[in-house]
């Protein structure tokens, strides 16, 4: 009976591997894991762990490794199918009926496997003959002993276009085709896909041989139009998808769960360069850019897989083409980190140049996933105008924009925005005057400026927000710098408002050093009364460094506001011709809405607990009440 691995996957998922392992072996707790001593050999020291979360057990001792239906097999002596049917009657599935089709593909994957492993086999044989010395020569010239050539299976594939039909001949013809070993061309007789290269195989998670990778020899390399590729894998086969298979996944896989951590570098020979120094936990992609199934693979085995590119520009690329495939997976504790190579070299450049621990020092301390996007879009143009800075902008929004988690959408948001405005926006130089004239005291604004924003914090004005946030400002000056690109982009109706961000905006760039000290014109602003005093980085006794935080969520809040009305207009505005994705939009935005006006009544609470008994009026609890434009 052949089973689907959709089917397979789903009986895994239903079963807690450490419940079913536990009825018969003592697991003791350790972290998110399980330990015991392995049931598969005699041991003192726990070195077997079940982990439920990624579906396996694992020995460190004697190498046992499987799933919840290998264990059945293994340890229970279960056929396939009775471990199948057991599990499967535990979780409450029906066992899929037999599927003639399916079973004969099964056979047929059967089939090649037995094929790709002959293939295997003879290429190693090649290697040992006098036909294989370019191919040993080479492997001596790139130092690998012979241990690392035996157990990555180097082979050797002649030059001849029949040489593996014939060594091959007990396998029709058409199985050597579909295994990708031979090509066929309209009109011309097949030929072998592999002649005159270094070859590789290449594993699945079970160890059996799927593809090949095959090198040309430098000896062999041609020149000019008709130069062939350095690098040459398997097309993609029944057995063999390059874009969810990761080379040396199943030597690493085990070595990541000791050293905590996945190591993806660009091509198969930088594997082995790292596995010959010792460092055993690295992968690679094959041929392609790492794609969102490969991400989601090596999130399996870690949270956070650690890419090593090469340091030259190609590298580079490939590190942000990964980055940009994950942005949109992104989700809580799930990220990539990002390891820089010196330029121009590789990892086994660097560990001949300066050995293993280099490379592992660079391996601990790598950088963040938005510490390379910032510093990628940060480099990738000239930034000498305000359009080239304008640009940047665009650009890192553009990457926030396809982050699907809402949370950490919001936090990428801020984090290179405030990046953006401390590059964009940096401190002025202190003013020096000219000697015949008085120092200004630019802690001041003129009587013009003081009494026109007096007359707007303490009437109230039309919106209790941007009146707190204003007075806010005024009392932490130095922060006017911090969220001026945001106010500049505030959109209000009122002329008032607006007239008195700019008069902070214009008054900020006389402050020296971007002073802390409230304005002293302005100190009766630190206390509005009425509606505006409800906000907590109004309150007197508000720890310092808390009211600055609280005064930029304020601000974000003030300036996201209208642009959520402005978005509910348009989506309404569509709904004629798109009603379905009009109110999909409608609810997503009237949740942002309802949390943004949640959060103002967290901040009013927060003032309502830090206050007297006599501040704590109804108008102080619910500052969503009579706010402009939320409702």
């Amino acid at each position: 009976m052949a089973l689907s691995p959709q089917w397979l996957d789903e009986l895994r998922a239903r079963i807690t591997l450490s419940s079913v392992i536990g009825r018969t072996t003592k697991l003791l707790r350790a972290g998110r894991e399980w330990k015991a001593c392995c049931p598969f050999h005699n041991e003192k020291t726990p070195s077997f762990t079940v982990n439920d979360e990624k579906g396996f057990y694992h020995c460190f001792g004697c190498g046992a490794h499987g799933d919840v239906i290998r264990w059945m097999t293994d340890q229970r002596g279960l056929s396939f199918m009775d471990a199948v049917k057991e599990l499967a009657s535990e979780a409450g599935l029906e066992v899929p009926q037999p599927d003639p089709r399916e079973a004969k593909r099964a056979e047929q994957r059967a089939g090649l496997h037995d094929v790709m492993q002959a293939a295997q086999d003879w290429f190693v044989n090649n290697l040992a003959e006098p036909r294989g010395a370019a191919a040993r020569k080479y492997l001596m010239e790139r130092g690998f002993d012979a241990r690392t050539i035996q157990r990555f299976g180097f082979g050797y594939a002649p030059g001849s276009r029949i040489a593996l039909l014939d060594a091959l001949g007990r396998f029709d013809e058409a199985m050597l085709l579909e295994g990708g070993l031979r090509i066929a061309v309209e009109g011309k007789e097949p030929y072998d896909r592999f002649r005159d290269r270094l070859m590789l195989p290449i594993q699945d998670a079970r160890g059996r041989v799927i593809a090949f990778g095959g090198r040309i020899l430098p000896s062999q390399q041609p020149s000019g139009n008709d130069s062939a590729p350095k690098y040459l894998n398997s097309p993609d086969t029944p057995l063999f998808d390059k874009g969810r298979t990761l080379y040396n996944l199943h030597r690493a896989g085990p070595a990541s769960r000791h050293s905590h951590r996945i190591v993806v570098v660009e091509g198969y020979m930088d594997v082995i360069a790292l596995a010959a120094a010792g460092i055993e936990d690295a992968v690679a992609p094959l041929g392609t850019a790492l794609t969102e199934r490969q991400i989601e693979m090596l999130w399996r085995l870690v949270e956070v897989p650690l890419l090593c590119f090469d340091g030259d520009t190609a590298g580079q690329r490939a590190a942000m083409r990964a980055v940009t495939r994950a942005l949109p997976l992104l989700r809580p504790g799930y990220s990539l980190a990002i390891v820089r190579l010196p330029a121009g070299q590789d990892p086994d450049d660097l560990i001949k140049a300066k050995g293993s621990t280099a490379m592992e020092g660079l391996l601990a301390n790598p950088s963040s996933l938005l510490d390379t996007l910032w510093e990628h879009e940060r480099e990738a143009k000239p930034l000498n105008t305000p359009e080239d800075k304008a640009g940047l902008k665009a650009r890192l929004l553009e990457h926030v924009e396809v982050i699907e988690h809402p949370d950490i959408k919001a936090l990428y948001r801020r984090e290179l925005l405030d990046r953006f405005s401390a590059f964009a926006y940096p401190p002025r130089a202190p003013f020096t005057p000219h000697r015949k004239f008085a120092r200004p005291t630019p802690e001041r604004l003129s009587g013009h400026s003081a009494k026109l924003l007096r007359g707007l914090v303490q009437g109230g004005g039309r919106d209790n927000l941007a009146s707190a946030v204003i007075a806010g400002l005024a009392r932490f000056p130095d922060q006017i710098h911090r969220h001026a690109e945001a106010l500049a982009a505030f959109e209000t109706t009122d002329a008032e408002t607006t007239q008195a961000i700019n008069i902070l905006l214009d008054h900020a760039e006389t402050l020296e050093n971007r002073a802390a000290v409230p304005i002293k014109s302005l100190e009766s602003l630190a206390t509005p009364p009425d509606q505006a005093r409800r906000y907590s980085f109004l309150m007197e006794d508000q720890n310092p460094q808390s009211a600055r935080e609280d005064l930029a969520e304020a601000v974000a809040m003030l300036v996201e506001r209208p642009a959520i009305e402005a978005a509910l207009a348009a989506a309404t505005a569509r709904f004629e011709i798109d009603p379905e994705g009009a109110i999909a939009e409608q609810q997503r935005l009237r949740q942002r809405k309802l949390a943004l006006e949640e959060r103002l009544r967290q901040l009013a609470r927060q003032r309502v607990a830090g206050s007297t008994q006599e501040d704590s009026s109804p108008a102080a609890v619910h500052p969503a009440q009579g706010e402009q434009g939320m409702d």
